[in-house]
């Protein structure tokens, strides 16, 4: 067999090795990838990772790779590493309702439905991304829809202030002068050139009500002032937002506005800097309450429940049962809350919509799976094939272990279709003897923990971490080839024990996380300093002996 490196530019060929092997080598269900593999040295005699899978024992292993959706489009060499050598991809967050329906509730699925056509094409399979979840959800959508309902609302008359039955003026003279004089045959208030004059005062304030006062004003002059209700200044027509009224006769003139955040004590302030005096006979101000109301918790539960079903009809609409199995629900313990019977609750908001607020804990898991279903099989999925999965991670907690079993178990008495788990993996290498013990004990124990459960396990975020014997991380960069090496052996003991402890009938796979290594040395391949080409890891060598039994416990 051959060794490959991914390149960027063309195939290339060595002497001595036959065209019709890498083709052969290439070729999936009639798809050749592009970029064609080119081989090198040191791990030339190995084949794609999946083939080395033996089914005969392990009837239902399989192993994963993780993509953006946009990495996977391109059909470049992420996309070939992928295709070539893994059983099904996973698209995490780019395919949940956060990246594809926006604040009106318009779903884009077109990037989705170009890998799905192309993933149909090649004879490949995916697995679906989480359906609902806390993070990563069309946040915008479930605010719109959720918002306070307007309703029809009628004007509260406010306070009344007449000048004409006053003899001296007791309002709040921030600046200048104002005072009770007799004009045009009556008491009025007349405010002076360059004086700033409450006309109304003394009436508290509803921070969400729209108030209207009206006032009666003459002036020798056509008059030009500045208007500020409870701290905003309210814009008129006039030149730089001024309020102007014409001269000579009595003029009703009405402000709108709202109070400013934190003011409490509503008032209307005149500021008259120009060349005339303001007379003033009558104010009044009154307010339009809020005209909206919240939902009632039953038509939350319909807008949510509506929401649900929207979302889940459009994905599978796309989906047309090429994906069968999905997360169900994603990331939702928290282990900061605790239940009255010691369990950790699940996860609340008073910042954002989350499903199981509106929904009800007990009937999150429930009604998901209940919409899903429905829509699946509505747009030709077939339900015997169909398989949910609750994602978690942090299981190597006994405690959110047991709390997930827990919620699970309340989900599926009130009907809700739960396959599996998949939990997500944060997993260390470390050069210090005894943690690297302490590592290994707690990926035991936790696989345990999830044989007993008799659901379907899966393993995702399948990258492990470097760390030196001081507990410092050690960069792709950095990292030795023995090192590399003692980091490999570790994923060989993670595959082998995956596949020792969790029953045959119940291994729903690995997914790696990171196909080729970020700044840490994460991937089956390294990426090339200068070409930057995938160039095959230990780690990949690890995988290829542990999945064809090589090794074993």
């Amino acid at each position: 067999m051959m060794n490959y490196t991914f390149k960027k530019g063309l195939f290339l060929l060595v002497a001595g090795v036959i065209a019709a092997s890498c083709a052969e080598y290439n070729v999936t269900d009639d798809f050749t990838a592009e970029p064609d593999p080119a081989f090198t040295e040191p791990y030339k005699d190995l084949a794609p990772v999946k083939t080395y899978i033996d089914h005969g024992r392990y009837a239902n292993m399989t192993v994963g790779a993780t993509l953006k959706v946009t990495d996977f489009n391109k059909q470049e060499l992420a996309h070939a590493a992928a295709i070539t050598n893994f059983d099904n991809l996973a698209f995490g967050t780019t395919l949940m309702s956060g990246a594809i329906v926006n604040k009106k509730g318009v779903m884009n699925f077109l990037d989705m439905k170009e890998l799905l056509d192309h993933v149909e094409e090649i004879g490949g399979e995916v697995f679906g991304s989480p359906i609902a979840a806390n993070a990563y959800q069309a946040d915008d959508w479930l605010a719109t829809l959720t918002a306070p309902i307007e309703v029809p609302v009628d004007f509260v008359e406010g306070k009344s202030v007449d000048f004409s039955t006053m003899t001296a003026f007791d309002g709040t003279i921030e600046k200048g002068k104002a005072s009770i004089v007799s004009y045009d045959g009556q008491n009025v208030l007349r405010i002076n050139t360059t004086s700033n004059v409450r006309i109304i005062e003394g009436f508290d304030v509803d921070p969400l009500a729209t108030y209207t006062t009206t006032f009666w004003a003459k002036a020798e002059k056509t008059a030009t002032f500045t208007v500020t209700f409870c701290g905003n200044q309210i814009e008129g027509t006039g030149s730089k937002g001024r309020w102007t009224f014409p001269a000579g006769k009595w003029t009703k003139i009405v402000v709108e506005g709202k109070a400013a955040e934190g003011v409490t004590d509503g008032y209307l302030r005149i500021e008259n800097a120009l060349s005339c005096e303001i007379y003033i006979s009558k104010v009044e101000v009154g307010c339009f309450p809020d005209n909206h109301r919240p939902q009632t918790p039953d038509e939350l539960r319909d807008t949510i429940s509506f929401a649900l079903n929207a979302w889940c009809n459009g994905l599978m609409e796309i989906n047309e049962g090429r994906i069968h199995s999905f997360d169900l629900i994603d990331e939702a313990i928290d282990t900061k809350a605790e239940l009255e019977n010691g369990m950790y609750d699940l996860k609340h908001s008073t910042e954002k919509i989350f499903w199981q607020d509106v929904l009800g804990s007990e009937n999150y898991g429930p009604a998901v799976s209940k919409a899903a279903s429905e829509a699946f099989t509505r747009h030709g999925g077939s339900n015997d094939k169909l398989r949910f999965f609750i994602s978690e991670s942090g299981l190597e907690n006994p405690k959110k272990m047991e709390s997930l079993i827990y919620w699970m178990g309340v989900w599926d008495k009130n009907g809700a279709k739960i396959d599996g788990i998949n939990a997500k993996l944060n997993l260390t290498f470390s050069e210090d003897g005894a943690r690297q013990e302490a590592n290994r004990a707690s990926l035991d124990a936790l696989l345990k923990s999830l044989a007993a459960t008799g659901k379907l396990i899966r393993l995702s975020n399948f990258d492990i971490k470097y760390q030196d014997a001081t507990g410092a991380s050690v960069t792709a960069e950095k990292i030795t080839p023995e090192q590399r090496q003692l980091l490999a052996d570790f994923y060989g003991y993670v595959i082998r024990s995956y596949m020792a402890t969790i029953p045959a009938d119940k291994q729903a796979g690995i997914c790696k996380g990171n196909l080729a290594d970020t700044t840490d040395p994460v991937g089956l391949w390294a990426v090339d300093n200068k070409s930057k080409d995938w160039v095959r890891t230990a780690t990949y060598k690890a995988f290829c002996d542990a999945l064809s039994g090589k090794n074993e416990k």
